[in-house]
C-alpha cells in the first residue's frame, strides 16, 4: 500500500526534476510499524563532473540539524535533570556577556526562549566574515551585544545551544552519539552536492554547505548532519514508535509554546511546508539545502523529502517552496485513499 502513496506522492517531485528545477530529488515514507518505502530521480551532482542520485548517497541536512541533533540532546539532558529549560542559558555557558552580567538581556535567555525562536536574536548573522578559528568565532557570538528585534526564526539560537550542548557535556557536538545512516561532517560514503560556494571557491560535495557552520569547525548546533534517507527515517520511525524519545521528550515536540512552533519543531498552520491535508498536529521541519522532514503522529506516518535544490546555486528559483506542500498534500491524500 505505502509503494502506492509514495508513487503518487512522488509525482510532483519528479516533475521539478523532470523540468531542471532542482537537480535530484528523494522521497521517502514510514510507518510507526515499520513499513518504509522510498523513491527517488536525478542527479546528486551536474557540475563540474555528473552522478546519479541513489539511495546510498548522503544529503546535508542543514536546519534539519536544529531537530534530529540538537533539540533531541538539549531535551534528553532536560529529561535526565541536568538542565531546566526554563532556567537560563548561563546555567550552562556562565560566560555569556560575561563583560555586562548585571544588564546583558541575552543573560536571560532561557533554553526554552532559543528551542522555540522566542527571542530578540536575528535571523542570521555572517559570522563567518570575522574569522575562521573556530574558538574565536564561538567567543564572539558570547560575547557581541546583537542588536534587538522582533522574536524571529533564528539560527543564533540555536548555535547558542549548540555551545550550550559543548559545554555541558565537555564535548565537541560531533563527539555526540547518532543514529546509523547520519553524520557529522564529511559523511562515509557518496555524498550530494550543494552550492559553488563563491566564499570557498568549489562546488561543495561532503563539505558543510552552512558557512558559519564551516567557519566554526563544521559543527554546530544549527547545521552540520549529514544524512541518507534511510538514517533520516530511522530517526522518524523513532518518533512514531516511541523508540528514539522518551514521553517527555515527545510531548514537548508536539506541543505548541509558541504560535505554531513548539521544542525545536512547527506544527501545521497556514501556508506551512507540510501541506494542509496532515493532521492538526503533525510536526515538521526544513532545511535550507532543500531537505525537510513532517511527522503525522495521529496517521502513524512520517516523509521526507530531500533535494539538492542549492545545486549549483542559491540564486535560482527552484520552486523548492510549493514543491514541499505539494508533496506532501498529495501523500496525505493518497494515504487517506489506500
Amino acid at each position: 500500500m505505502i509503494d502506492t502513496v509514495v508513487e503518487q506522492a512522488f509525482r510532483p517531485a519528479a516533475e521539478a526534476v523532470a523540468s531542471g528545477r532542482i537537480p535530484g530529488a528523494a522521497l521517502g515514507l514510514v510507518t510507526a510499524s515499520g513499513e518504509r518505502a522510498v523513491r527517488l530521480t536525478g542527479a546528486a551532482q551536474k557540475v563540474p563532473v555528473e552522478q546519479a542520485l541513489t539511495r546510498d548517497h548522503w544529503f546535508d541536512l542543514a536546519s534539519l540539524t536544529k531537530v534530529i541533533a540538537t533539540t533531541s540532546f538539549i531535551l534528553r539532558l532536560a529529561d535526565e535533570g541536568r538542565i531546566d529549560l526554563d532556567r537560563p542559558l548561563t546555567d550552562a555557558i556562565p560566560d555569556l556577556r560575561q563583560y555586562d552580567v548585571a544588564g546583558a538581556p541575552e543573560r536571560r535567555l532561557t533554553f526554552r526562549d532559543c528551542l522555540v525562536h522566542r527571542t530578540f536574536l536575528p535571523a542570521v548573522e555572517p559570522i563567518y566574515t570575522y574569522g575562521d578559528d573556530p574558538a574565536r568565532l564561538r567567543a564572539f557570538v558570547l560575547q557581541r551585544e546583537w542588536r534587538h528585534g522582533p522574536p524571529v526564526y533564528s539560527d543564533i539560537n540555536f548555535i547558542l545551544l549548540g555551545i550550550a550542548l559543548e559545554r555541558l557535556t565537555g564535548a565537541g557536538i560531533d563527539a555526540l552519539p547518532i543514529g546509523n545512516g547520519l553524520s557529522w561532517g564529511p559523511p562515509p560514503g557518496p555524498a550530494v552536492a550543494t552550492e559553488y560556494c563563491q566564499w570557498r571557491g568549489r562546488v561543495l560535495v561532503g563539505e558543510v554547505h552552512d558557512e558559519n557552520c564551516s567557519a566554526m569547525g563544521g559543527t554546530i548546533g544549527h547545521a552540520g548532519l549529514f544524512g541518507t534517507i534511510d538514517g533520516v527515517l530511522d530517526f522518524a520511525q523513532g518518533l512514531l514508535d516511541g523508540t528514539g524519545a522518551s514521553p517527555a521528550m515527545l510531548d514537548a515536540i508536539r506541543t505548541p509554546v509558541e504560535g505554531h512552533r513548539t521544542a525545536g519543531w512547527e506544527i501545521r498552520f497556514p501556508g506551512w511546508s507540510g501541506g494542509q491535508s496532515c493532521s492538526p498536529g503533525t510536526i515538521g521541519h526544513t532545511g535550507f539545502t532543500g531537505t525537510g522532514l513532517w511527522v503525522d503522529f495521529d496517521r502513524g506516518l512520517a516523509w521526507t523529502l530531500l533535494t539538492n535544490r542549492v545545486h549549483p546555486t542559491r540564486h535560482f528559483d527552484s520552486g523548492i517552496f510549493t514543491l514541499r506542500p505539494e508533496t506532501g498534500e498529495a501523500l496525505i491524500d493518497a494515504f487517506d485513499a489506500a
